[in-house]
């Protein structure tokens, strides 16, 4: 029993999380059972979408020796928030792999793979090579640059990107990448489809956000800015083809 279960738990992230008594919602089981190269998780705040990412993070160190995951931050807090997410988990399974090195943003195995998590600025990133799987958590909010520093990190590994989101405008690599007609898999994740989030909180949110702030960090609308002059829509038009001249 011991051994079947060990065999699920290898081939499976969800009965991997199952061991932490994570029941995950259909939308989490879905990416976590994902093997697609690059993935895209456009979420309502709160919707567990930190809780996706450091399964998906211990599951490769653990049963991909050898392996590099790198999770990628806005900010030094927000890395330290996630990567300590990812040292529970690894913690509540009981630490299957022994630890060769433990700290605030980084754990190394007996078995030679490792979780580093660092701010998302492009000065710091650089160094890192043969990436297995990169985890980009509030993606929106990760500069171009810095996207674009990390994306030759999978070049010989040919790992994976996970990059997750609320929107943050119509702007940025993350909204091009969602829009785009790149092999990207992508999940859309409103808060009314996760269950731990009430219609009454939902609603007193609205009230008091407004409906530009709410529609974006609780329904996953790219939005223009409320001061845009310019709707991107209009701007974009005026150099398509398919618009029609106004007749004089």
């Amino acid at each position: 029993m011991g051994l079947a279960a060990d065999l699920a738990r290898a081939v499976d992230p969800v009965a991997l999380a199952a061991r932490i008594g994570m029941d995950p919602d259909d939308w989490q089981a879905k990416p976590l059972r994902s093997r697609a190269g690059r993935v895209l998780l456009n979420c309502s705040r709160q919707s567990g979408k930190s809780t996706v990412a450091s399964v998906l993070a211990d599951h490769e160190a653990l049963y991909v020796p050898g392996s590099l995951t790198l999770l990628l931050s806005p900010s030094l807090r927000q890395s330290q928030e996630l990567f300590r997410l990812c040292l529970r988990t690894y913690r509540n399974l009981g630490r299957p792999v022994s630890p060769e090195a433990e700290n605030q943003l980084s754990l190394a195995l007996d078995n030679g793979s490792r979780i580093v998590s660092l701010p998302g600025q492009e000065n710091t990133i650089r160094g890192y090579a043969g990436v297995d799987l990169l985890i980009i958590d509030e993606a929106a909010r990760v500069p171009d640059e810095t996207y674009f520093a990390v994306r030759p990190m999978l070049a010989v590994s040919g790992g994976r990107i996970v990059a997750m989101s609320t929107p943050y405008g119509k702007r940025g690599w993350w909204f091009e990448a969602w829009r785009s007609d790149e092999a990207w898999e992508r999940y859309e994740v409103p808060a009314v489809e996760v269950p731990r989030i009430s219609p009454d909180f939902l609603h007193e949110e609205r009230r008091t956000l407004g409906e530009w702030f709410f529609r974006q960090e609780y329904e996953c609308v790219f939005l223009d800015p409320e001061t845009a002059a310019f709707r991107t829509d209009d701007i974009e038009a005026m150099f398509s083809e398919e618009v029609e001249p106004w007749a004089l």
